[in-house]
C-alpha cells in the first residue's frame, strides 16, 4: 500500500496543483500524496474497441465516437428537466440523455464537437439510446486519435467539472504525480501470497490501476486489490476464531439424555431434514469442549424455535441452564408459551421476565433462576439486568440477534463464563454474504419448510381493484379467520401521496363494518401495542390495521390474509417478512400487494414476490436491486462498508479465494508471528486491529 511518507506530502507538490486546486480537492477528500494515488477510478473509457452508430445491439456496453448535431434543454421550472444530445457518425445517430446534472452537461456539448461516448445501449422508439454515459471531448483537428487506448474515468463534482478537474483535469493531475514525485509503495503481502495467487506486485497494481496498459493488466490491477482487500477482511475472522477455539473453557456437553430423547419422542410431527441437520451441527458444537458461536438462519416458519428447544433440552440433561432473549415482550412471551408446552410434559421449568411483570411473579422467577430451579429463561432485555443471577449457565441464545446492539449481547454473555451461543435469525442473508459478513461464525441455514405447510398464495392489485381485494377480506373473516392490512406510514408525507394507517383506519371503519379491527403503529406505547397483539393473537379481533411495526415472528395461525397498501414502497425483505405473518397454520394463506404507479425497480420486487417464496432467493435479489450495505443495515455491513474495492456479491470467488489463503495462514500460525508473515502482520495491526473487539458476540 501507500507508504507512510506518502501521507504527509501534500498534493501542493504536484506541478500545476497550487492552493485553489488543492481546496477543489479536499472537497472530494485529497489532500495527501497517498489520497491521490488511493483515489481510483470509478470505471474506465475503452477507445481501443469504438463501434459504429449504426452497428449497436440493445442491452450491449459499447464506446462510439461521434459529432455534436444538436444539444436539446427540455423541461425547466415545473417539469422535470432533461437534456437531449445528438451524436452521429457515418453510419447513423445517437441520442444521450441526462436526467441529473442537466446544466453542466448543456454547457460541456456544442455542436460540431467531437466525443467519445461510453454506455449501456437501449432503444427509444428506433433510434439507440444511452442515459448518463461515460463521455470524453476529443480534439480530431489537433490530431488526436480517437483509439488512444483506456482511460480512467474519476469522480468528480460540479465545482471541480467547472474548475478544470473533470475526468480529463484528474487525469492529468494523477499522471502528473506519477512523474515529478515517484510514488512509494510498501507490499503488505508475502512474496509466497503474490506467486502462489499469480498477484501483481503492489508498484505495478497502481500504476496498472490508473493507467492500464491493456485489458488484461486493468483485470489483474483490479483483481490484485480486491483480492487483497478481501483477504484482510478474512484474516480478521481467521484470527477472531482461532481466538475463540483458543479457549477451551467452555463447558462440555457430555451427553443426550433423558430430555432430549423425551422432546423427540412427542414431537406430533417430523422434523424436516434441515431441522435435523441443524440440531446435529450444534450438538456436535456443544459436545466438542469449545465454545459454540453459530448463527442459525431459518427462513420465516421454518421451525427455529424447535431446533432451539433442542439445544436447550440438552444444555438440561448434562446440568445447565439456558437463557432465551427476544427484541419484544410479544416475541419473548410466544416462544415462552412454545417452549412451555414443550418443557411440561418433560419437567423441565422455563421461566419468563420481562419489563411489565409484577413485583412478586419477578422475585420468583430471579429466586428460582439462582437456585437452580429453572432450567430455561426467555425474556426479553430484562434478562441482562444486574438482578439476574443464573446458577450454572450453559448456553446463550439470543434471537432476531441483528436487533440487540453489541452492549446487550455482551451483557447476556457476561451471565457466565464462556458459555455456548447461538444467533438466530428470520432475516436471510444470501448465502453469498454469509462468509462476508458471519465469516466468524459457523452459520447453519434451515432451508426447508415443514411438511404440510402451503405456500401464500401472492398477487399484485392496482390500486382500482381493491374493492375486490375487500371482498375477499369479508369472505375470510366470514369463515372465521383473520387478517392484516398494512401501510408504509404513520402520517401523511408532505412529498409523498401515501395513505397512512390512522387516517385510513377511519375510512376502513366505514367500509369494513362489523368486522372487529384494531389498529397498531410505531407512536404508540409498548404496552398499547403489545395490548393490541395479544387481542388479535387470542380472535378478539378479526383485523388488524398497521404500520410495518407488525413484529417478525408474530405467530398468529388463524391468519390468513396479508393485504400491504403501497407495496412499492417496501423492500423485498420487508415484504417477505410481512407475508410470513400468515400461512403459519393449516388453512390456505393470501398475500395481496396492492400498489399504485410502479417503476422499473419496484416491478421487479413485486414480481419477484408474486413467483418466489424462498426467503435465500429474494434476498438474494434484494441485494442486486438495492446494494449489500442496504439489505445487510448499518450494523451487519460493518466489514462490508468497510470494502473499498471489492464487492462481495460480485467478487464472491475472488472472496473464497482469500478466505481460504487467510485460513490457511492462521491454521498454520495462529499469531502471525513467522517471519514469512511479517508483511501481512504489520499491515493488519496497523488497519483491523482492534477495530472491531466485541465483534465476536454475533
Amino acid at each position: 500500500m501507500v507508504s507512510e511518507c506518502m501521507k504527509d506530502m501534500p498534493i501542493t507538490g504536484i506541478r500545476g496543483v497550487g492552493p485553489r486546486k488543492a481546496g477543489l480537492l479536499k472537497e472530494i477528500g485529497i489532500e495527501t500524496m497517498a489520497d491521490l494515488y488511493d483515489f481510483f477510478p470509478r470505471n474506465y473509457l475503452d477507445r481501443r474497441t469504438v463501434k459504429n452508430i449504426g452497428t449497436l445491439v440493445e442491452g450491449e456496453q459499447a464506446t462510439v465516437v461521434g459529432k455534436v448535431r444538436s444539444v436539446v434543454r427540455q423541461g425547466g421550472r415545473y417539469a422535470k428537466a432533461r437534456l437531449k444530445v445528438e451524436l452521429f457518425d457515418k453510419t447513423g445517430a445517437l441520442e444521450i440523455v441526462w436526467f441529473r446534472g442537466v446544466s453542466y452537461f448543456f454547457n460541456a456539448f456544442r455542436q460540431g464537437d467531437a466525443f467519445c461516448v461510453s454506455g449501456k445501449v437501449g432503444y427509444f422508439g428506433q433510434r439507440p439510446q444511452m442515459q448518463h454515459p461515460e463521455f470524453e471531448r476529443l480534439d480530431l483537428e489537433g490530431g488526436e486519435s480517437p483509439h488512444n487506448g483506456i482511460l480512467p474515468v474519476y469522480s468528480s463534482s460540479e465545482s471541480l467539472k467547472s474548475s478544470g478537474l473533470g475526468p480529463r483535469g484528474m487525469r492529468g493531475v494523477i499522471k502528473q504525480a506519477f512523474s515529478d514525485i515517484p510514488p512509494q509503495f510498501n507490499e503488505n503481502l508475502s512474496e509466497g501470497i503474490i506467486s502462489q495467487h499469480d498477484l501483481l506486485p503492489i508498484n505495478k497494481a497502481y500504476r496498472m490501476i490508473h493507467f492500464p496498459s491493456s485489458p488484461e493488466m486493468l483485470d489483474r490491477a483490479l483483481y490484485r486489490f480486491k483480492w487483497s482487500e478481501l483477504f484482510f477482511a478474512q484474516l480478521f475472522f481467521a484470527l477472531r476464531r482461532a481466538a475463540i477455539r483458543a479457549d477451551r473453557s467452555a463447558v462440555r456437553f457430555q451427553r443426550s439424555g433423558n430430555f432430549t430423547a423425551a422432546l423427540y419422542g412427542m414431537l406430533p410431527y417430523s422434523m424436516t431434514e434441515a431441522q435435523k441437520n441443524a440440531v446435529r451441527e450444534i450438538y456436535r458444537d456443544l459436545k466438542s469442549g469449545i465454545r459454540m458461536n453459530r448463527l442459525l438462519q431459518g427462513d420465516v416458519g421454518s421451525g427455529k424455535t424447535l431446533v432451539a428447544m433442542f439445544a436447550m433440552t440438552l444444555a438440561a440433561d448434562n446440568g445447565l441452564q439456558s437463557a432465551f432473549m427476544a427484541p419484544t415482550e410479544i416475541l419473548a412471551f410466544q416462544h415462552y408459551m412454545v417452549m412451555q408446552k414443550f418443557a411440561e410434559p418433560l419437567g423441565l421449568q422455563v421461566g419468563f421476565l420481562a419489563g411489565r411483570q409484577q413485583k412478586k411473579e419477578r422475585r420468583e422467577v430471579l429466586e428460582d433462576l439462582q437456585t437452580g430451579h429453572l432450567n430455561i429463561l426467555v425474556g426479553t432485555h430484562a434478562v441482562i439486568e444486574e438482578a439476574v443471577r443464573f446458577d450454572n449457565l450453559g448456553l446463550a441464545v439470543i434471537d432476531e440477534q441483528h436487533r440487540f446492539g453489541v452492549m446487550q449481547r455482551k451483557a447476556l454473555l457476561d451471565k457466565a463464563e464462556n458459555p455456548h451461543i447461538l444467533l438466530m435469525t428470520a432475516t436471510p442473508i444470501p448465502r453469498t454474504l454469509s462468509m462476508g459478513v458471519f465469516g466468524d461464525l459457523d452459520v447453519t441455514i434451515i432451508d426447508q419448510l415443514p411438511g404440510g405447510r402451503k405456500n401464500v398464495i401472492t398477487r399484485c392489485c392496482r390500486e382500482s381493484d381493491k374493492s375486490e381485494v375487500f371482498d375477499f377480506l369479508r369472505s375470510e373473516i366470514a369463515r372465521g379467520r383473520q387478517a392484516y392490512i398494512v401501510y408504509p406510514l404513520v402520517e401523511e408525507s408532505e412529498k409523498m401521496d401515501l395513505k397512512a394507517a390512522k387516517e385510513s383506519f377511519c375510512q376502513l371503519r366505514e367500509t369494513l363494518q362489523g368486522v372487529r379491527m384494531g389498529l397498531i403503529h410505531g407512536q404508540m406505547s409498548s404496552r398499547e401495542k403489545e395490548q393490541v397483539m395479544e387481542s388479535f393473537r387470542f380472535g378478539k379481533l378479526d383485523l388488524l390495521v398497521g404500520t410495518t411495526v407488525i413484529e417478525v415472528g408474530v405467530d398468529v395461525p388463524n391468519a390468513t390474509l396479508m393485504v400491504i397498501e403501497h407495496a412499492e414502497r417496501f423492500g423485498l425483505a420487508q415484504l417477505h417478512q410481512l407475508r410470513g405473518r400468515v400461512g403459519r397454520g393449516e388453512h390456505q394463506s393470501y398475500c395481496f400487494l396492492v400498489h399504485t404507479k410502479l417503476g422499473t425497480d419496484a416491478s421487479e420486487r413485486l414480481s419477484a414476490m408474486e413467483n418466489i417464496g424462498d426467503g435465500f432467493k429474494l434476498s438474494e435479489i434484494d441485494a442486486a436491486l438495492r446494494g449489500v450495505g442496504n439489505v445487510l443495515g448499518k450494523e451487519q455491513s460493518g466489514m462490508v462498508s468497510g470494502l473499498k474495492i471489492a464487492d462481495i456479491v460480485k467478487d464472491y470467488d475472488i472472496m473464497r479465494s482469500a478466505r481460504n489463503a487467510a485460513f490457511e495462514i492462521v491454521d498454520r500460525d495462529p499469531q502471525l508471528q513467522d517471519h514469512r508473515n511479517e508483511m501481512i502482520r504489520e499491515y493488519y495491526i496497523k488497519h483491523y486491529h482492534g477495530k472491531h473487539t466485541l465483534a465476536d458476540i454475533g
